[in-house]
């Protein structure tokens, strides 16, 4: 994706730059300049996530504005919370009311279904500058695959706010507290981000899991189409809710347009915000770890060498959380206007890494399931999105697809498809 378009993302693409909630969980505040590495108030123990996006430093925020947030969920269960991060604020977010519904259509919500989020037993909570908080569990349940209207009241809110700027999915805005409301006539202003929202969270059933797809602009869904839920991510959460066998259920999109493992730049590195964005949701029992591609393309000197010893610490990390690793190919990218080919010889030695190094517990090929038979190097048409590094909705689904869903499960001796 090109610089210009994740500038225009991070302003929301509508002018709109302000949203939060501040959902209480146990108490914790990081400071802002540990965005990276800071820690995350731990959840109960039976919480899976069922939906993610991860944060980043967006634009300036407002106040007096009420925001529904637009999101699926993929694993159902009861004890819904919400996750709320301004990690990237320097100031503090007054959040004066948020309610959780069930979408209808728009911003319409289906009557009945929107039910007031408690924080710490109150109706509206500060959010220092840095902090991240769970609000208290909704009693009801909700079930696999439900969209869902999260509205936050946001009073008070100001300097840069926290959020998600390529959302992929329209969102609704308006002045004043709307909050409470089902109807959608006061939600006249789209969204084409989330704001402070980073996960939603279940009480699932017992046995049930997860699954974070920690990736770069084709995890975040770039060229899939919007608001279809056609990003690989999402075919693979279809894919796990129709298999009977599988106990993995959630699906955690960590995918940041722009991303690189080793430097930061569209976001915070992959090394930097593992711990945040990963290891901290609840539930997770295996990373899909496909990112590189950025690194390679960047024209800085990046090796396969540096490439790999970054994925290793990713692997290790995830590793010592208790978790397995699914390491993926790097897609092939001639045709994009950066490619050369000693870009191409260094994404064919990270992929030969992948492939027989034996460091990750399985391997998800989408390099051989994308490039073209008379072109290698080439992303095959049918499969391109138009730009030569980016699948489209059939790419998409044909990466999900070749997931081999007994990889996901974690256990460390019986990997493999």
């Amino acid at each position: 994706m090109s610089g210009a378009v994740r500038r225009a993302l991070r302003l929301g693409l509508t002018g709109v730059l302000a949203v939060g909630a501040a959902l209480l969980g146990p108490a914790h505040v990081p400071t802002a300049t540990a965005a990276g590495t800071s820690d995350v108030p731990a959840p109960p123990a039976r919480s899976v996530v069922t939906w993610a996006a991860a944060a980043d430093r967006m634009g300036d925020a407002g106040g007096d504005r009420s925001y529904r947030l637009i999101v699926r969920t993929s694993v159902g269960g009861t004890g819904l919370r919400v996750r709320v991060s301004n990690v990237f604020g320097d100031r503090p977010l007054v959040i004066g009311r948020a309610y959780a519904g069930i979408r209808e259509s728009g911003a319409r919500l289906r009557p009945g279904s929107n039910k007031k989020l408690a924080f710490g037993g109150s109706a509206s909570v500060t959010l220092a500058p840095g902090e991240i908080r769970y609000s208290d569990p909704l009693p009801g349940r909700v079930t696999a695959m439900s969209e869902l209207g999260l509205s936050l009241y946001v009073r008070q809110a100001g300097g840069p706010a926290t959020g998600h700027a390529m959302a992929l999915r329209t969102s609704y805005a308006t002045s004043g507290d709307h909050a409470a409301e089902e109807r959608d006539g006061a939600y006249t202003q789209r969204l084409a981000s989330w704001f402070y929202l980073d996960a939603v969270t279940v009480e699932a059933d017992r046995g049930a899991g997860a699954v974070v797809t920690l990736g770069d602009s084709i995890t975040d869904g770039w060229q899939s189409t919007t608001d279809k839920d056609l990003r690989w991510p999402d075919f693979l959460a279809r894919r796990l809710h129709a298999s009977p066998d599988s106990t993995v259920r959630g699906v955690a999109n960590a995918g940041i347009s722009g991303n690189q493992v080793l430097a930061d730049g569209a976001a915070q590195s992959a090394l930097k915000r593992l711990d945040r964005d990963v290891l901290s949701l609840p539930g997770v029992r295996t990373v899909v770890l496909f990112e590189g591609v950025n690194d390679i393309k960047s024209h800085s000197g990046v090796t396969a060498a540096a490439l790999t010893a970054g994925y290793r610490e990713i692997i290790d990390r995830s590793h010592a959380a208790g978790l397995c690793v699914v390491g993926a190919t790097v897609l092939p990218f001639k045709g994009w206007s950066e490619w050369d080919p000693g870009e191409e010889a260094v994404r064919a030695e990270v992929n030969e890494w992948i492939r027989t190094s034996g460091e990750v517990d399985a391997v998800a090929d989408f390099d051989e399931v994308l490039r073209s038979p008379y072109d290698a190097q080439r992303i095959l048409p049918t499969f391109d999105g138009g730009d030569h590094l980016h699948p489209n909705d059939k790419g998409m689904q044909a990466m999900a697809d070749s997931v081999a869903l007994t990889s996901l499960e974690c256990d460390r001796g019986a990997l493999g498809r």
